[in-house]
């Protein structure tokens, strides 16, 4: 069930075919997912589509061959420092991407298809349970108040009330020097907090500004 398309490395029209067709099926699945869960708006859905294609490529052109393997070697280390970084899903995705295509460059079809299918399984399952939404939850709040109140614990009832996790981050001076602003990285219990929050931090500090926002992920995650 497992056996390599190719015959003793030999290629043929019909096996080639198999191969880089499946590998346009499987990208094409890897995309759609990839799409499924991606919210960051990136557009490297469209690379995933033809990644296996280009991996089973370069591996069927370098088999048998050391020297064509170290160019090839060479030529991916030029592009990795060419590439901007991306997130860890992204990359991931990349990773899950280049695997298919190494096995289906081997001829192993059915191995690449029962590869797809499990990473798929586990990855869409993670995401209905809400595995990696950790940060759904978190929020960046900015709130000035005057210089004549202290800052230290002025709010702590309050997050107490309606968050799970706080923590003061920064305190900065503003408005020549006349008020405070402080952000805070805040957890809320539940997301329809948001504005209770909001009103009841108004009352405490005369109604200046406040901001409370999702939090700006790194792109750089690894």
């Amino acid at each position: 069930m497992l056996e390599s398309v190719f015959n003793a490395g030999t290629f043929s029209i019909l096996s080639v075919c198999m191969a880089l067709g499946a590998a346009l099926l499987l990208g094409l699945v890897i995309a759609m997912a990839f799409k499924f869960t991606d919210t960051s708006g990136s557009n490297l859905a469209m690379i995933l589509v033809v990644l296996p294609v280009l991996v089973a490529a370069v591996i069927m052109i370098v088999n048998g061959s050391l020297g064509t393997s170290v160019a090839v070697l060479g030529a991916f280390g030029l592009v990795r420092f060419r590439s901007a970084p991306g997130s860890a899903k992204e990359i991931a995705y990349i990773f899950f991407s280049m695997a298919v295509g190494l096995a289906l460059g081997m001829g192993y079809i059915s191995l690449s298809f029962m590869i797809t299918a499990l990473v798929l399984a586990v990855l869409v399952f993670l995401e209905k349970i809400g595995f990696s939404d950790n940060g759904s939850s978190e929020r960046d709040l900015k709130v000035t108040i005057p210089e004549d109140l202290s800052y230290n614990g002025i709010f702590d009832d309050l997050f107490l009330q309606y968050t799970s996790k706080s923590n003061l981050r920064r305190v900065k001076t503003t408005n020549m020097g006349t008020m405070y602003e402080l952000t805070y990285r805040v957890v809320m219990r539940q997301p329809e907090f948001d504005k209770e929050l909001i009103d009841a931090i108004r009352c405490r500090n005369g109604n200046l500004s406040i901001s409370l926002g999702l939090v700006q992920k790194e792109k750089n995650e690894l």
